[in-house]
């Protein structure tokens, strides 16, 4: 039949897919340690477990993006440093990211990567790579509720201007 009819972990990846792939690794390791820093200002306790979830899950899936890139030949992306551990009273108060500007970013950066996987997820003529993205966007779907239940809770969200409908009696 083809080179795309048998195994899918036995077809080439097209470009695309490399460097989606490649692309997503360096995402990623570059928000992890932005995480990392972040950890170091929350006061919260519930952001901070988040923020430790969000890390953990980030280093799975770049485990497994990487294994895929060195099984293809594919060199790696460079990993940054990881950030050391600060105390949060060390921070000068001014100079401290919010508990409130953290929980947004990690909102936002979820987001960008649900529509990064489903991006990826519509490129993959590999069943086993789209599968694999449909996987992390199902994670950090589940992710992006926990932020968003967090942020409603702590009354961190700010919601846009709310439209109420005028009913007619």
């Amino acid at each position: 039949m083809g080179i795309l009819s048998g195994n899918p972990k036995e077809e080439p990846m097209h470009y695309g897919e490399v460097y989606g792939i490649w692309s997503s690794v360096q995402a990623m390791k570059g928000m992890i340690v932005g995480y990392q820093t972040f950890r170091n200002h929350a006061g919260d306790q519930d952001l901070l477990k988040i923020i430790n979830e969000a890390i953990d899950l980030g280093n799975q899936q770049i485990q497994e993006m990487e294994t895929l890139l060195k099984e293809n030949g594919v060199g790696l992306p460079p990993t940054p440093p990881e950030r050391p551990k600060a105390q949060l009273e060390d921070i000068p108060t001014g100079a401290r990211a919010m508990d409130p500007e953290i929980a947004a970013t990690l909102a936002v950066d979820i987001g960008a990567g649900l529509v990064s996987c489903s991006t990826m997820m519509s490129q993959c003529i590999r069943e086993d790579l789209a599968t694999l993205f449909g996987q992390f966007h199902t994670q950090k779907a589940a992710l992006g509720i926990k932020v968003l239940r967090l942020n409603k809770e702590k009354g961190w969200l700010v919601p846009p201007p709310l439209h109420y409908k005028e009913t007619e009696e």
